[in-house]
């Protein structure tokens, strides 16, 4: 698919609490300083903020970010259950991928 001009990427991507209890689904053309973002708490009254979600577990990226939105949303509507399975897929022990970023 061919970028318009000034398009950008994007990801969508799921964060968890220590406890991995919570999950969040977010969508941004800047994976790296979005999650900063979170950790820093840089929105207090945020859900993140609330619950604490500041580990990375899950994440596409795609080419444009009408895509990334696109499955947000399907993400969004799957249920808990399909969720997990889709993070163990990728990530069966639920580790910090916020380094494999840098």
């Amino acid at each position: 698919m061919k970028r318009k001009y000034g398009e950008r990427g994007g990801c969508v991507y799921i964060l968890t609490n220590f406890n991995n209890t919570v999950l969040y689904i977010g969508v941004t053309s800047d994976l790296y300083t979005r999650i900063i973002e979170h950790r820093e708490k840089k929105y207090p009254y945020s859900f993140i903020a609330k619950y604490n979600c500041n580990k990375l577990i899950y994440y596409e990226q795609f080419t444009t970010i009408t895509e990334a939105i696109g499955r947000e949303k399907q993400l969004k509507n799957c249920k808990r259950e399909w969720k997990i399975k889709l993070i163990r897929s990728e990530n069966y022990d639920w580790n910090d991928l916020f380094e494999s970023l840098e």
